[in-house]
């Protein structure tokens, strides 16, 4: 055995002791920190044997940079060294120097460390680093491993004395700023990276690189005596870095790769290392918490104290570095106006008087031009929280002002952004308190519960605001008519407080909003308001999205539940509000059409326009004939084709799309050829396709399997029988190509699911998709309900599933080979997950046995 695989093996052994010791340790800060070190000493020591293998002289130096440099050296992160030659003796090509360089870094690859390296001279530093500030950031780090003590001491001089901490501090901030960008602006991601996302370990190390380019300090010991930082919250500092640190460590650890995100496959098996443990199978089910929930709420409450403490303490270097541009003026006898913050007049003004702790928000939200709050003040409520109690929260001045907070006519995101991030809206609100952290799976929300809220409370809030109207509209005309926007405030607030307990969330939190309102002195009109639309946040999107809204029944019904125009409205803003706050890709402008639809038939009604079908089609008739006109339509060549058509039909197409229809199949009337067109959806969003041809049983299966293959996603499906026997379908369907190439995708599937049809070939075998990451860590058990209609003439199928490539087409295949006739199909993707609703009607159906055996082979389809 060489002398390197000696080494290696020597290395690679003590390396594991020492990771299964990280492994099996608790979170506690001597525990991360020593075996952190340790790592970092055993890396020194082979670098030093190595060295001196190499023959390298004391005349240059080898230094630690980076984590290494601070001695922090996680399993499985690079070793980070600088070669530090004297100006004038750089390696020039071929010369012996060179081939000995190169051969100590090879043998330190040979001997098992994974090294990243970089030889230079102090001047080519000097001159990196003023060009780059990923590499002065490295080489502040810079510590000595072996070689000239003299020449290292030579190199820190001069590094420091170029180094300007105030430009330094600036570009730090911005990148800061920029990595922020990158994860979103939020630190309760789902799946963060404990690193690089806010509230991340990057977050702590930036402040000890500012404050040691200042000369402030090198640690927070340095920096707590330099009075930069309190000891309670260094204190607090290093328990949540810990935390921090022991994460990224089982992460390196468990997946034997540099890992840093806490992905959804992985939270479990970290939680597990923990030490937290599934309930067991006795546990009451409402206080059921998941080993990895419980993870994620502390890694977020870590993230969260991290964010609080790093604007602290980087508002208080910034104003020790420029002190002259944070000259104060008063805004009350409480607050002060400094550098655009909101300072105290004395750290000790909320234990003097507890009330300008809510104070502080409205003083923020009342005046123009404030970013934020000082360090001073968000060190003042940082350690001001041990005095919201229950006797504060019962306080009347406290509720009338938190009241009065809501009311402002400016400023309530950020208020509420703030209130949050600095723990005060949960002190307040104490059941609010128990949702920041959580996490909800159900492939639906992106956000945490917290998150969903106050992103909820940021999209009502912009229906009020002039500047955003052009982004919804209707929605912004129908609050420029509403008076009391606070009232929706309060519901964005409590819709979704009661989530985790077990039970109807809905239910439960109006019960939380109607006490807060009796609480609170809410004038019971106003009281009763919130409670319905907390209560009924839900309802208004489960119609739309899946129940038949030409059915004249199905809005009298709802208008029913609704009772009024004002709680229509209030429940329409808040459901668009609602459902834009779950994730990016649940809402879609079909989506939206379909809440506006059911918004403007519900406000006839309640108006009492009673439905009446005749007249209804009629209007919808005249409304097409005016739009042929308009497209220069030969004048009663509507005739054959809507003869041919029921109530039904006119029922369920508006009247564009009837004149749409009329223009393309009047020429084409009883054609044995299928005709397909499709056209810019008119909703704004994917394509709308048209599709006339004789009846065949598999045809719904047939267009779906097209569709499923050529990679469009349906969003809805509108399916006619004429009474010629001819199928008149009309599809919403989306592709992620659709921007940039819709004239191209029109002219295909105009041709090619024309063709494909007319073939009516064996039906494909369904495409099967690859499964999400996130649908793997969260599966939903498939459910398939089927029970006839309210009356009794055909049937409702409604499954719920995850979302996979293919899986309507799974759907469609069952149907066809029952032959089961479609009469509607409402498509509800939510994320990942799919609520699909379809109106059936078929023999099949009729019989006990053939319905168990239909049900059984969806679920075989869906699982």
């Amino acid at each position: 055995m060489t002398e390197l695989s000696v080494l290696r093996t020597q290395y690679r052994a003590d390396k594991a002791t020492l990771m299964t010791a990280l492994a099996t340790s608790g979170a506690s800060i001597r525990g991360v920190h020593t075996a952190l070190r340790q790592l970092a000493t055993l890396a020194d020591d082979l670098l030093k044997t190595l060295w001196q293998r190499a023959g390298l002289t004391d005349t240059f130096v080898l230094a630690a940079v980076g984590g290494f440099g601070r001695r922090e050296l996680f399993p499985h992160s690079d070793v980070d060294v600088l070669l530090l030659m004297p100006d004038g003796q750089a390696p020039d090509e071929n010369t012996p120097l060179k081939s000995q360089l190169e051969g100590f870094i090879g043998s330190c690859w040979d001997a098992g460390l994974e090294i990243g390296s970089s030889v230079r001279t102090v001047s080519d530093c000097l001159s990196e680093s003023a060009k780059d500030i990923t590499v002065q950031t490295s080489l502040l780090e810079a510590r000595l491993i072996t070689g000239s003590r003299s020449l290292f001491a030579q190199f820190q001089k001069d590094f420091f004395k170029s180094m300007d901490a105030q430009a330094f501090f600036i570009a730090k901030t911005l990148e800061m700023q920029q990595r922020h960008s990158k994860h979103e602006d939020t630190l309760y991601a789902l799946e963060p990276n404990c690193k690089e996302s806010p509230g991340g370990l990057r977050d702590l190390q930036v402040i000890l690189w500012v404050a040691k380019a200042a000369g402030f300090g090198q640690n927070w010991n340095e920096l707590a005596k330099n009075g930069l930082a309190t000891a309670f919250e260094v204190k607090q500092i290093k328990r949540n870095e810990a935390m921090l640190y022991l994460i990224r460590a089982r992460l390196h650890l468990l997946t034997g790769r540099r890992e840093d995100r806490l992905v959804f496959d992985l939270q479990t098996t970290v939680a597990k290392s923990f030490g937290y443990v599934a309930p067991d199978a006795n546990t009451d089910s409402r206080s059921f918490v998941r080993p990895s929930e419980e993870l994620m709420r502390h890694y977020y409450w870590a993230a969260k104290a991290v964010t609080q403490l790093n604007q602290i303490l980087l508002l208080n270097i910034e104003e020790r570095l420029s002190p002259s541009s944070h000259t104060p003026y008063p805004l009350n006898d409480k607050f002060l106006y400094k550098a655009g913050m909101v300072e105290v007049v004395s750290d000790d003004l909320y234990e003097r008087d507890p009330h300008a702790i809510l104070e502080t928000f409205l003083v923020f939200e009342s005046h123009v031009g404030l970013k934020g709050l000082s360090a001073r003040t968000l060190r003042a409520l940082y350690n001001a929280r041990h005095l919201m109690t229950g006797k504060f929260r019962n306080d009347p001045v406290n509720r009338a002002r938190f009241l009065q907070i809501l009311q402002q006519p400016d400023g309530l995101t950020h208020a509420m952004r703030l209130m949050n991030q600095t723990s005060v809206l949960g002190r307040y609100l104490w059941i609010f308190r128990k949702i920041v952290g959580q996490m909800q799976h159900d492939l639906f929300h992106v956000y945490t519960v917290d998150q969903h809220i106050l992103m909820v409370l940021r999209n009502v809030r912009r229906f009020f605001i002039a500047e955003h109207a052009h982004e919804y509209p209707f929605c912004s005309q129908l609050a420029g008519g509403w008076d009391k926007p606070w009232q929706l405030y309060v519901a964005a607030l409590f819709h979704d407080i009661a989530k985790g307990r077990g039970g109807d969330h809905s239910v439960l939190g109006a019960m939380e909003v109607r006490r807060f309102c009796k609480q609170h002195g809410i004038a019971r009109e106003d009281a009763q308001l919130i409670e319905f639309v907390v209560r009924e946040h839900l309802t208004m999107s489960r119609i739309a999205q899946k129940s038949d809204l030409s059915d004249p029944d199905v809005i009298t019904a709802f208008a029913q539940k609704v009772g009024n125009e004002r709680y229509l409205t209030g429940l329409y803003l808040f459901t668009v509000a609602d459902v834009r706050g779950t994730s990016p890709k649940v809402w879609n402008a079909w989506k939206g059409k379909l809440l506006e639809d059911l918004y403007r038939a519900t406000s006839r009604a309640l108006g009492g326009h009673k439905p009446d079908l005749h007249t209804e089609v009629q209007e919808r008739q005249r409304d097409a004939l005016v739009e042929l006109a308009l497209h220069t339509q030969p004048f009663e060549s509507h005739k054959a084709l809507w003869a041919t058509l029921d109530v039904g039909y006119f029922m369920r197409h508006d009247a564009v799309e009837i004149a749409w229809h009329t223009r393309k199949l009047s020429r084409h009337l009883g054609s044995k050829q299928p005709v397909v067109c499709a056209r810019p959806s008119p909703v704004g969003e994917g394509l709308q396709v048209l599709v006339y041809t004789p009846d065949q049983e598999d045809l719904f299966a047939r267009i779906c399997g097209y569709f499923d293959h050529s990679g469009f996603s349906i969003l809805d499906a509108r399916i006619h029988t004429t009474q010629n026997g001819y199928a008149l379908d009309t599809f919403q369907v989306i592709s992620s190509n659709l921007t940039e190439h819709y004239r191209e995708l029109i002219s295909m599937i105009e041709t090619e699911l024309a063709r494909v049809i007319a073939e009516a070939g064996p039906l494909p075998a369904p495409s099967r998709g690859r499964v999400s990451r996130r649908v793997k860590s969260f599966p939903i058990t498939p459910r398939v309900s089927l029970k006839p209609d309210e009356k009794a003439q055909r049937w409702l199928l409604n499954i719920s599933a995850s979302d996979r490539m293919g899986l309507l087409y799974c759907v469609a295949l069952v149907l066809a080979r029952h032959k089961i006739d479609l009469n509607l199909a409402k498509i509800n993707t939510l994320g990942e997950r799919v609520e699909d609703t379809f109106l059936i009607q078929g023999a099949a159906l009729q019989h006990n046995r053939d319905q168990i055996e239909i049900e059984t082979e969806l679920l075989e389809a869906l699982a």
